[in-house]
C-alpha cells in the first residue's frame, strides 16, 4: 500500500510531488475562490458587531480586525489567482490566511463575551473550512484547527458566563468537529490519490508496450508527431530506426519465450541509452524500435547507433532455462533533419520514412550495420 493510512498522502515523496504538481492549477483555483468567499463574509459579519456593540470604539476595533483578515485573505487570494505559485508557496499562503483569520476571530470573541455559544458555532464552521475547503497539507490544517480549539475553550471559560457543563459540552462538540473534519479530509486525500494512481496506470497502459515498457505507436502518433523540437534545444531532430536481425530465426530456434527475452533485453538497452522524457523509445513493430532524439544532430545520432549496435552484438542474454546463450545483432537506419531548413512540412514523418529506408538498406548490405543520411543533403554511405 503506497498511501499513508493516517494522512491519505502518498508514502513516496516523488509520487506525492507528482500528484501535487498535477493538481496545482486546480488547487490554486480552489484556494483563490475560497479565500475570496471568506473575505466577503468575514467583512459582512461586521454588521453583527454593530448590532451587538453599537457604533463606537469597540465596534471600530473589531472592524480593524476584520479588515486585517480581509487584506490578508484578499492578498492571498490574489496571489493564488494571478501568480504561478509553487506547491510550497500555496501551502504557505493557505497557512497564513488560516492563522490570521482564526487569530482575529479569537480577538473578536473576547470583545463580544456574551455570545460564546454563537462563537462556538462560528468556529465549528471555520474549522470545516480549514479542513475541507482551504487546500493545505492535512498535518498543517490539523495543527491550526486544534490549536484554535485549544485556545478557544479556555477563553470561553474565562470570559463567558457559561456554566462548566456548557463549556465542557461546547469543548467536546468542537473536538468532534475536529475529528470528523480530519476524517473527511483524510478520505478526500485518499480518494484523490487513488484516482490519480488509477489515471496513471491507465495512461501507462495506453502509451506503453506491455512487453518492453517502451512507448507504443499510439503515443508516437498522438504525442510525438508534430512536436519534434524541445524549447531551448538545438534545432535538430534525429530518428533512429532499428530492427533485430533474423528475429524469426531466434523464435524458431529458441522459442517465443526466449524471443521475448531478446526483445526485452534490446529495449532495455535502448531505454538505458536515452534520456526520457527528452528522448523517446517507441516499439515501432514486432522487432522494430524507433528512437526520437530532439536536439541531436546526425553525427551524435550515428555515434549513438554505432554504440548500440556494438553493445547489442556483444551482449549474451540469459535464456529462459537460466543459461546465457542468446545472441543477436541489429541493423540501424539514422536520419537527421535541421528543423529550420525549408522544404519540410512534416519533418518527423519525413525523418521516420528515411530512417526506415536506411534500416532496410542496412539489411541489404549485410545486416549488423548502421546506414545514415542527412535529409536535404546527399546520402552518406557508412
Amino acid at each position: 500500500m503506497d498511501i499513508h493510512p493516517l494522512t491519505g498522502e502518498f508514502l513516496r515523496a516523488s509520487k506525492e510531488t507528482s500528484f501535487l504538481e498535477h493538481k496545482q492549477e486546480q488547487t490554486r483555483a480552489l484556494l483563490g475562490f475560497t479565500l475570496t468567499f471568506c473575505t466577503v463574509f468575514y467583512l459582512g459579519f461586521f454588521a453583527t458587531d454593530v448590532a451587538a456593540l453599537g457604533w463606537g470604539p469597540a465596534a471600530l476595533s473589531l472592524l480593524g480586525a476584520r479588515v486585517l483578515v480581509a487584506l490578508t485573505a484578499g492578498t492571498c487570494a490574489w496571489l493564488a489567482w494571478r501568480r504561478p505559485l509553487s506547491v510550497r508557496a500555496t501551502r504557505l499562503v493557505a497557512t497564513i490566511a488560516e492563522s490570521v483569520a482564526l487569530g482575529c476571530f479569537m480577538f473578536i470573541t473576547v470583545q463580544r463575551p456574551a455570545e460564546f455559544h454563537w462563537h462556538a458555532m462560528s468556529l465549528a464552521i471555520m474549522l470545516v473550512v480549514v479542513y475541507l475547503y482551504i487546500p493545505n497539507r492535512l498535518s498543517y490544517a490539523s495543527a491550526i484547527a486544534m490549536l484554535a480549539t485549544a485556545g478557544f475553550v479556555p477563553l470561553a471559560a474565562q470570559h463567558s458566563a457559561m456554566s462548566f457543563a456548557d463549556t465542557l459540552t461546547m469543548g467536546m462538540l468542537l473536538v468532534l468537529v475536529n475529528t470528523f473534519g480530519f476524517l473527511a479530509a483524510r478520505r478526500y486525500n485518499r480518494v484523490a490519490r487513488e484516482e490519480f494512481r488509477s489515471h496513471a496506470v491507465l495512461k501507462y497502459a495506453a502509451e506503453r508496450d506491455h512487453l518492453t515498457g517502451c512507448f507504443n505507436r499510439r503515443y508516437l502518433h498522438y504525442q510525438l508527431m508534430g512536436e519534434p523540437g524541445q524549447e531551448g534545444a538545438k534545432p535538430w531532430l534525429t530518428i533512429i530506426l532499428c530492427d533485430i536481425d533474423r528475429f524469426k530465426q531466434i523464435n524458431d530456434t529458441h522459442g517465443h519465450g526466449d524471443g521475448d527475452i531478446v526483445l526485452r533485453g534490446f529495449a532495455h538497452m535502448l531505454q538505458a541509452a536515452t534520456r526520457e522524457p527528452l528522448e523517446s523509445v517507441v516499439r515501432y513493430g514486432g522487432e522494430e524500435f524507433l528512437l526520437v532524439l530532439p536536439g541531436t544532430d546526425l553525427g551524435d545520432g550515428v555515434r549513438l547507433a554505432e554504440r548500440l549496435r556494438q553493445t547489442f552484438a556483444a551482449t549474451e542474454l540469459v535464456a529462459s532455462d537460466g543459461v546465457p546463450r542468446l545472441r543477436a545483432t541489429a541493423s540501424f537506419g539514422v536520419a537527421s533533419v535541421h528543423l529550420a531548413q525549408a522544404g519540410f512540412t512534416d519533418p518527423m514523418r519525413d525523418a521516420i520514412a528515411a530512417a526506415d529506408d536506411l534500416m532496410y538498406q542496412a539489411k541489404r548490405n549485410g545486416r549488423d550495420r548502421v546506414e545514415y543520411l542527412q535529409l536535404g543533403a546527399l546520402a552518406q554511405a557508412s
